[in-house]
This record gives C-alpha cells, sequence and structure tokens, in this order.
C-alpha cells in the first residue's frame, strides 16, 4: 500500500485502467515496473484486452511495450495513411515464444507443430484480437498447389494475416514468396466490401536490417519482416551472460565439498 501511495502521490486520482484492476495485477504493476508511464501504459493494455495476470506478466517480462509495433515493414507504401498505422500497431519485433520450450535448431514443421500445440498462448502472443484460420493451408492456382504456413484473420481490423515462418537468416526471396500468398489470398478469400487489405508478416531468426528495408522496398505488397526467439530476456542482456559452456566448464572445476568439516570455516 505504501508503494501505491508512492506511484500515485499527492491525493491524485488514480488512472481510471488501474483502478479496474484486481489488487493482484496492480502489484505486479508495482512489482515489476518503476516507471509510472509504463505502470500506466501496462494498465490500459490489460483492461483494454481483458488481460489475466499471467498474461501481464508475460507482456511485462518480455517488454512488449518496446516490441509492439516496432517491425520493419512497407505498409505505409501500400495502404492508406490510417489503416497502415493499425497493420503496423499488429507487429512486434522480436516475437517471444519462450512458452514453446524448444532450441534454435528445431525445424520449421516442428515450430509449426508446436505454436499448434499451445495455440492459445501463440496467438496470444500475435496480439489482440486474432482467430485462426489454418495451418498448413493450400490453395489450388488453376492446378498448382500452394501451401500458406499459418492463416490469421484479425476481427478488430477484419483482415487476413499470412504468417510465414523461416528457420534461419532472412532472405531477400522470401518476400516474394510472403507477397505472393498476400496477393492470392487477397484474390481467394477476401471481400473487398467488407475486409481490410490482407497483410503478410514474416518470421525469421536472424536479420540484416539493410536486406530488409531493400526488400521491402521493392516488395509489391504490404508486409513486416520481424524476428522471433524462444527467450524472453532482451538480446543485450542474454549477450551479457556466459554461455551454457562456459558455465558447465566452471560447475566442473567447482572443488567437491571437505567431507571432514561439517560447517564452512568462518
Amino acid at each position: 500500500m505504501r508503494a501505491f501511495a508512492a506511484a500515485w502521490p499527492n491525493g491524485e486520482v488514480v488512472p481510471r485502467s488501474v483502478g479496474q484492476l484486481p489488487w493482484r495485477m496492480v502489484r505486479c504493476l508495482l512489482d515489476k515496473l518503476a516507471d509510472r508511464g509504463e505502470r500506466d501504459w501496462y494498465a490500459d493494455k490489460a483492461v483494454g484486452n481483458a488481460w489475466s495476470l499471467p498474461v501481464l506478466e508475460h507482456h511485462i517480462a518480455t517488454g512488449l511495450r518496446t516490441r509492439l509495433g516496432s517491425a520493419p515493414s512497407n505498409f505505409g507504401d501500400h495502404l492508406p495513411a490510417a489503416d497502415s498505422d493499425l497493420a503496423q500497431e499488429m507487429t512486434k519485433d522480436p516475437y517471444v515464444f519462450d512458452f514453446l520450450s524448444m532450441t534454435e535448431q528445431a525445424a520449421e514443421r516442428d515450430l509449426e507443430q508446436a505454436m499448434m500445440d499451445r495455440l492459445q498462448q501463440t496467438l496470444t502472443e500475435f496480439g489482440h484480437g486474432y482467430a485462426f484460420v489454418g495451418r498448413q493451408v493450400r490453395f489450388d492456382v488453376d492446378g498448382d498447389e500452394f501451401i500458406v504456413d499459418m492463416l490469421l484473420f484479425n476481427i478488430s481490423q477484419l483482415r487476413y494475416v499470412v504468417i510465414e515462418l523461416k528457420v534461419g537468416k532472412f532472405k531477400p526471396e522470401y518476400a516474394g514468396q510472403i507477397g505472393f500468398y498476400v496477393a492470392m489470398i487477397d484474390d481467394l478469400l477476401r471481400k473487398p466490401a467488407i475486409h481490410a487489405p490482407t497483410v503478410g508478416i514474416l518470421l525469421c531468426t536472424d536479420k540484416n536490417e539493410k536486406v530488409v528495408r531493400y526488400a521491402l522496398r521493392a516488395a509489391a505488397a504490404p508486409m513486416a519482416i520481424a524476428t522471433y526467439t524462444y527467450d524472453k530476456l532482451p538480446a543485450d542482456e542474454r549477450a551479457a551472460l556466459p554461455g551454457v559452456d562456459i558455465l558447465a566448464t566452471a560447475i566442473a572445476e567447482v572443488p567437491p565439498p571437505d567431507r571432514n568439516h561439517d560447517q564452512p570455516e568462518i
């Protein structure tokens, strides 16, 4: 309660969103966030999106505020201004799939299957208002078959979202592939009178920012290119930690306890 009073001092009116949260979620905001602006931002999102406490804790731990809307895209070149802003808000960079319990050596098919096994958590990470349309969705184009890795539908924006998963570093040809899928969905599934333009989100494990900019500039369809990770720690914090090999070596070098002394010397 002292922390609560210090967060909104001098008899100030508590923000409406904070006042709508259960006490355990307010405690989470106080315990995990030191900045007033961040507390208010996460409180607004928690109320607006009906987050549970575990979802709030996950988004704080993975730094959602800095990741949201940060994926490089060409939406501004292919969508009207207002629609471009809405589409950008759907993106993140990176996407954090720490709940999948997978390693960097996982194959694309294994990644897709793990996402399906934990579909609710997967949709939560993609963002609010997503509905699952299908995985490995097959389309026949005059006798030629094409398969979309994952197809989602954003209910609040009324648009299809094509998700393409790639293990490894981004390559320019990936943009052409997802651009083709976006055009195909626009033609075969989208109803222009009802639906906003289809967009694509390409997820890869690494990317060269300059190569991404060139590919987006050349692409003819609206798309974003983002990375994904299985680790909830930010990249700079992960880099500061010793590697697994170093830790294993250090543990192996620790001498065994002296069985002749039950108590350590002081």
